[in-house]
């Protein structure tokens, strides 16, 4: 059975240990899933100079994210790696993608899957994104990672399309009328499967100069598109931006 391809708004690490509309939107999503062989994420956190992936069977868990609650950096989720899986990442991209084991488990991975996936018995295998890639070099990416589809394999993208920090206004409920703007741009673009339109983000207009301060949660969803089919049915979940200038809006393939 072929398997869907997702891209994840993972917004705060808190999502992790937080009950809210989007960890219950995730919990349903895994539960909707056929069980997948292994899984293949491709995480904002992970941001590098040149494409690796990891072929460690016990990944340690990176704790990125500083000033949060003690219960958040207690949290387990002791998901296996893969070698053969790693070996199958770098066949596929012909050898674009190499072995790093410096990094592990971040939690633009596991923040999501812990809620997806809660047994933590799907091998994981994490792909970085590299700094000196095209955008259209990563759709590419993406591309050839599109026949572990057919093989069982979950591919999820894990980032937010719109994701500024430095204009976070935590009182929000809602986005900036120009998060939203862009948000809405892109999400009209990929359900129309005008995918050019969202590598060249820019021609959104003003709203693009502020969706991100650096693409690295952006270029997660380039690699969810790449894997897409035309025939493909994309839709939305969690269509919503919050805090001002963060979109938590997901995409999945039906």
């Amino acid at each position: 059975m072929k398997m869907p391809v997702i891209f994840v708004g993972h917004g705060s690490p808190m999502n992790a240990i937080e009950n809210n509309e989007f960890t219950k939107t995730w919990e349903e999503l895994g539960r909707s899933l056929v069980k997948p062989a292994g899984i293949v994420v491709i995480s904002a956190h992970w941001y590098t100079k040149g494409s690796y992936t990891s072929n460690e069977l016990e990944p340690k868990m990176i704790y990125d994210m500083y000033g949060f609650p003690k219960e958040l950096y207690d949290l387990k989720y002791p998901v296996k790696g893969s070698d053969e899986l790693a070996s199958k990442i770098i066949e596929k991209t012909s050898n674009l993608i190499s072995i790093d084991n410096d990094w592990g488990i971040d939690h633009g991975t596991w923040s999501v899957l812990c809620r997806m996936f809660p047994d933590a018995d799907i091998p994981v295998v994490q792909i970085s994104i590299d700094h000196n890639k095209s955008f259209r070099e990563h759709y590419e990416i993406g591309k050839m990672l599109k026949s572990f589809r057919d093989e069982s394999i979950l591919l999820i993208s894990s980032g937010n399309v719109v994701h500024n920090l430095s204009l976070i206004n935590w009182g929000m409920d809602d986005g900036y009328s120009w998060a939203q703007e862009f948000d809405d741009y892109i999400k009209s673009n990929i359900l129309s499967k005008n995918f050019d339109a969202v590598i060249n983000y820019k021609n959104a207009g003003s709203c693009a100069e502020k969706a991100f301060y650096t693409p690295d949660h952006y270029i997660p969803l380039l690699y969810m598109l790449g894997s897409c089919d035309l025939t493909d049915n994309i839709k939305t979940f969690n269509d919503k931006c919050l805090m001002g200038a963060m979109s938590m809006t997901g995409y999945i393939t039906q």
